[in-house]
């Protein structure tokens, strides 16, 4: 496994398995406006911007495919953590938190090392795993989603 920035080549393929993972496991609790909406916010071009406007976002390769990526906000914020079903249970989202989490990290002595996230209920087992821990109860927006908190021990 390769874990390394984002490149433009990535986009295509990283939005791809964005949709296949919400659609299969995120999507099925939403309104089907709510779920096109949540896919419009989250496609390619979406993306795009994001990377533009700061968010830094680091991909997994496994044989030369895309496994999975994760992408911060503000160097506090898990915005995405995505790994393709066919890859899970490997180590590969927990190799993704550490990378980013190390990036965030890195050169900035002031960060206290705390990080959100807004969890997909499907998800919450494996931030749960990582450290993290709920804040609030479940949310809804376009999906529904638990406000979690990563404090360093």
């Amino acid at each position: 496994m390769l874990i390394r920035p984002i490149e433009d080549a990535d986009i295509p393929a990283a939005a791809a398995l964005l949709r296949r993972a919400a659609e299969e496991f995120i999507l099925h609790e939403s309104t089907p406006q709510d779920a096109a909406a949540f896919l419009v916010d989250q496609g390619e071009a979406a993306l795009r911007s994001r990377i533009a406007s700061g968010y830094v976002y680091h991909v997994a390769l496994v044989d030369g495919e895309l496994a999975g990526f994760v992408g911060v906000r503000e160097r506090s914020h898990v915005y995405s953590l995505y790994v393709d079903k066919r890859y899970q249970r490997r180590g590969i989202g927990r190799a993704l938190w550490e990378t980013a989490r190390a990036a965030a990290l890195d050169g900035a002595s002031d960060h206290p090392g705390v990080f959100t996230v807004n969890a997909s209920n499907y998800a919450v087992p494996s931030y749960l795993a990582l450290g993290f821990e709920r804040t609030a109860p479940m949310q809804v927006s376009t999906v529904r989603y638990n406000p979690m908190r990563f404090v360093p021990a």
